[in-house]
């Protein structure tokens, strides 16, 4: 069953977050261009968050490990998970699944996210590639 903490403003998610050890800056300029958006670190991983309209707390990048000094997306291809950013692709490590597991779970905690019970088991992929036999995709019987 879904865990939930109650919803809280904008400003008390950055007063929690500082509170918890995070280090919370104002996001770069690629940050969908969105007023007031913080960049939150931990663990060597990082999110972009904004207020929405209500005032509530909204994820504009989801939480990545940080290569290169920009948040890389996690991608499976199959045998291995990867970190890949704009210019470069790491192989994920398990020590980089676990920061990225226990970032993402404090982060949730912080803003009153829901923690769905697949999620709090480990740590899912922003994209799949897996490996495909050429003219497989389609077939049908």
């Amino acid at each position: 069953m879904a865990k939930k903490t109650p919803q809280r403003s904008f400003n008390d998610v950055l007063s929690v977050l500082g509170g918890q050890r995070f280090d919370v800056a104002p996001a770069q300029d690629g940050a969908k261009r969105v007023p007031n958006a913080f960049q939150v670190r931990k663990f060597g991983c990082a999110a972009e968050i904004a207020p929405a309209q209500d005032g509530t707390p909204m994820i504009l990048s989801r939480p990545g490990v940080l290569v290169g000094g920009e948040i890389a997306r996690l991608v499976d291809r199959g045998y291995q998970k990867f970190f890949k950013t704009s210019k470069m692709e790491i192989p994920a490590t398990a020590d980089h699944l676990r920061s990225l597991h226990e970032f993402t779970e404090e982060l949730k905690e912080a803003l009153g996210a829901t923690s769905l019970y697949n999620q709090a088991l480990g740590t899912t992929s922003d994209v799949y590639h897996y490996d495909r036999v050429k003219g497989r995709e389609d077939e049908s019987h």
